[in-house]
């Protein structure tokens, strides 16, 4: 570890975040955690020792659940993981960038991922996956954790309505991303009514029918119903569902990827109390720190690249 930095509510390790973790926060210490490590081969951030780089995927699997190994010993035993993760493909031939390791910026302008090398499809052959396979980066990590004794309770769909432009004309643009829900233990503090989401206008005419209570439910099964028809929820909101639709937001100052508030706000909301410890292993421009303060949460972050901290600590200031 390298630094650290705190004020009303908030601490910043700088440094490697297995090393900070493992020196500065004590076990079952954390209520939650909600993050987004560095993708596999996707972005080079500039800085030594950076995870994401790693020369095969089961390398960086490996990289990754040591970090996680160390959030799961920090967790209270009833603590959540909210993992946001994307995948990659495996298209990086002849020392050129294929149309799947390049995408668009803010002008829909096509620029190279300088990292893609790691990325050379020569480099999985012990894998099997051939160039232009996607690899499938967020399950095999979801399944490493779960292996590593996480319980992997849920997949959400981030769904994007303002995706990156791509240049390939042989497959669909990319507009979603994973979000995993993790817990250490069977049972877990989950608050799923304060992200209750409004039920439909057609819902609602529904449920106000006269004549609801004697409907008749499925009948799938040969001469065999579900009973009644009942109502899951009430008449206003519904249990939230796994696609969350929430467009990516830039944030000034920021030249790297960041969380969009609205993606992890319900994460903050339904894993935690207010007073309660919030973990970012990966904070990057302090999303998760703001988010967290603002619901009256604490926060603990992890920062490798020193570069960073004034960005975090401006977005907490200005709260």
């Amino acid at each position: 570890m390298t630094g650290y930095e705190s004020g009303n509510g908030w601490e910043i390790l700088i440094g490697d975040c297995r090393t900070a973790m493992r020196i500065c926060v004590p076990d079952q210490s954390v209520q939650m955690c909600v993050t987004s490590p560095p993708y596999f081969g996707l972005r080079d951030y500039g800085h030594k020792g950076q995870l994401g780089l790693e020369e095969t995927p089961e390398k960086y699997i490996i990289a990754m659940v040591e970090v996680f190994r160390e959030v799961k010993r920090v967790l209270k035993d009833d603590g959540v993981l909210w993992l946001n993760i994307g995948d990659s493909y495996a298209s990086y031939r002849d020392g050129k960038a294929t149309p799947d390791t390049t995408r668009g910026d803010s002008t829909g302008t096509l620029v190279p991922k300088g990292s893609a090398k790691n990325r050379s499809a020569a480099t999985f052959s012990d894998s099997g996956i051939k160039h232009k396979d996607l690899i499938g980066i967020p399950w095999m990590l979801a399944f490493a954790l779960r292996a590593d004794g996480w319980y992997l309770r849920q997949d959400i769909i981030w769904s994007k309505p303002n995706p990156m432009p791509e240049s390939v004309t042989d497959r669909c643009t990319k507009a979603h991303e994973y979000m995993f829900l993790l817990s250490k233990s069977e049972r877990y503090y989950f608050d799923n009514e304060v992200i209750k989401e409004p039920v439909a206008g057609s819902t609602v005419s529904r449920l106000q029918q006269p004549t609801l209570a004697s409907q008749q439910g499925s009948t799938r099964v040969p001469f065999k119903t579900n009973g009644n028809m009942k109502a899951v929820g009430g008449i206003e909101t519904r249990n939230r569902r796994s696609v969350w639709n929430v467009a990516t937001r830039p944030y000034k100052g920021a030249h790297f990827a960041t969380f969009p508030p609205a993606l992890i706000e319900p994460c903050i909301l339904a894993g935690s109390r207010p007073g309660d410890i919030v973990l970012d292993p990966f904070m990057g421009s302090g999303t998760t720190a703001q988010v967290a303060l603002q619901h009256g949460r604490r926060v603990i972050g992890c920062e490798l690249n020193n570069e960073y901290v004034p960005l975090i600590k401006q977005r907490i200031h200005s709260l």
